[in-house]
């Protein structure tokens, strides 16, 4: 197991994590994810409804979307306070604070994070096993910023930030001995 046996007891009797796909995204990506997250967090998981893609996050000049618009729409959909809710989705992400893309991000205090597959795919060939790693690193990554966990210097820790898609390979889909404790305080 990933989680100290008190930090996962203390999400089992807390909380769920919402998993919350965002326009097209394949159903057996999501439910493999559903799947490792619950493996690793011991808590209750779904799969929710989809929702449609903001059209109002869309910057036509970069042909990307607004991560931070993204996630007020998943709060919206927030029915209520005792679970986090995790969206997935299929396009390019964006913040204003980042020149280039991001591979998800997170708002602690609405209980909301994001990720995309989008940059996450291998060029050629494909390969699903390297793209189903990524796809866990970044959620795990953005659910412990949920969890109130800032960015790690260890490269191997999942809390490590990801500028590439090397720096997502390096890393573990687990939380280093430093980050670890952080989650139960």
């Amino acid at each position: 197991m990933y989680l100290s046996s008190l930090f996962a007891g203390y999400i089992q009797s807390q909380m769920k994590i919402i998993l919350k796909p965002i326009g097209t995204v394949d159903k057996h990506l999501v439910e493999e994810l559903k799947n490792k997250l619950q493996g690793m967090f011991g808590c209750p998981m779904e799969i929710g409804d989809s929702m449609d893609v903001p059209v109002q996050a869309c910057n036509r000049e970069r042909s990307q979307f607004l991560a931070p618009e993204i996630l007020d729409r998943l709060e919206q959909n927030k029915l209520d306070q005792k679970y986090w809710m995790l969206g997935i989705i299929d396009v390019d992400l964006y913040t204003t604070e980042l020149k280039n893309y991001v591979f998800g991000q997170a708002a602690p205090a609405k209980g909301v994070a994001l990720i995309s597959l989008y940059r996450l795919r291998q060029e050629l060939p494909p390969d699903p096993v390297l793209f189903s790693s990524r796809i866990l690193k970044e959620a795990v990554h953005e659910i412990g910023h949920i969890f109130g966990l800032e960015h790690c210097s260890n490269i191997k820790c999942v809390m490590h930030f990801s500028n590439s898609l090397h720096d997502t390979d390096i890393k573990k889909p687990s939380f280093c001995s430093q980050c670890q404790p952080k989650l139960i305080q």
